[in-house]
């Protein structure tokens, strides 16, 4: 059960991420005469509506159920490399050699924490 709400987690932090990068050509935020007009696409309504379950469901859950300086360390590194391989795969970015080094110490973290 922990693991499944670990990854309804990691689902709703980095898809709310990855959507509201897609929907992010469709925000506008302008100002005429002394109004602000702010648009924002379907995308990025859905990413910011999942990056908020996200942050409700570590609040009331996630941390209620585990060890904080436990869970964060790892549900940090692991929606990190989520969003690191959304990147490379989704939105075509490039990962230089540091960044390969970067996801390597922090897999290497992961299961340095993971030992008990």
């Amino acid at each position: 059960m922990e693991v499944l709400i670990v990854a309804i987690y990691l689902l709703l932090s980095t898809g709310g991420l990855v959507l509201i990068k897609y929907g992010a050509d469709s925000l506008s935020l302008k100002v005429n005469n002394g109004i602000l007009n702010c648009s924002i696409g379907w995308f990025s309504i859905i990413g910011l509506t999942c990056y908020i379950a996200s942050f409700l469901v570590f609040t009331f859950v996630l941390v209620k159920k585990f060890d904080l300086t436990y869970i964060m360390p790892i549900v940090t590194g692991i929606s990190q490399i989520i969003v690191i391989l959304s990147g490379l795969f989704i939105f075509k970015e490039h990962l230089g050699n540091f960044g390969i080094i970067g996801v390597i110490l922090i897999l290497v973290g992961i299961v340095l924490i993971n030992i008990k």
